[in-house]
């Protein structure tokens, strides 16, 4: 085990979620104001609907099934009846599904941002590295779905990567679980990580802002100046 592997599967995790927590808790103390989506709806509206409804629709089933093959061991599913054909039609049939899903909205909302001047220049130079990051990432994970798989049958992620992935949070990495595991996926989780110590930096962080309040907040009432 070299020490190149160490890094980047013991201490660049580490980073990444350390950068993440400590960056979101400045950047809410320090920039209150600029915690947006800083949507840019009013210059264009039609392209950002599609590719935003295709993105959302398409990313949380992504996001589910993440959880289930990284956190949930596959002796849990073992247990509820869950076999290993049954996940593997899960994760590959109806995951791919929903990655080209994810995939079509990223790549509208990234032309969209590149292509369309008045978006353009809207746009900060992290709202662009954001956009090209998240559309490589899905790519990359689409990939590795569909490819990597079919390439490599015979590679069990929830014998690698997932023991890995679980083993970081009882602070027990063990970087000799991502020796061999395939090139696209490695590229899928570093971008990942990267993308994860970028959120506070960026508008990702309009994803904590829920506007639960709005369920109970009085109305707004307009009343007309007679005068």
């Amino acid at each position: 085990m070299n020490m190149i592997e160490q890094f980047l599967w013991v201490i660049v995790p580490y980073l990444a979620v350390a950068t993440c927590i400590v960056g979101h808790i400045f950047r809410y103390k320090t920039d209150q104001f600029g915690w947006t989506a800083k949507s840019s709806e009013f210059v264009e509206k039609k392209q950002l609907m599609v590719g935003s409804i295709l993105f959302h629709i398409g990313v949380i089933p992504v996001i589910l099934g993440h959880v289930a093959g990284l956190v949930i061991p596959k002796e849990w599913l073992h247990a509820i009846g869950v076999n290993d054909h049954l996940y593997h039609i899960g994760a590959v049939y109806i995951g791919s599904i929903f990655g080209f899903i994810t995939l079509a909205g990223m790549i509208v909302l990234t032309s969209r941002r590149f292509t369309k001047k008045s978006v353009r220049q809207l746009s900060s130079v992290s709202d662009l590295i954001v956009n090209v990051l998240l559309l490589f990432i899905v790519i990359m994970g689409t990939y590795s779905t569909v490819v990597t798989n079919v390439v490599e049958p015979s590679f069990d992620y929830r014998e690698t990567i997932s023991v890995w992935f679980r083993n970081l949070f009882i602070f027990s990495p063990d970087a000799s679980l991502m020796a061999n595991v395939p090139l696209s996926f490695k590229i899928h989780i570093l971008t990942g990580l990267f993308i994860f110590a970028m959120w506070p930096f960026t508008r990702l962080v309009h994803v904590w802002s829920v506007p639960v309040s709005y369920i109970n907040r009085s109305y707004i009432i307009y009343r007309r100046n007679k005068r």
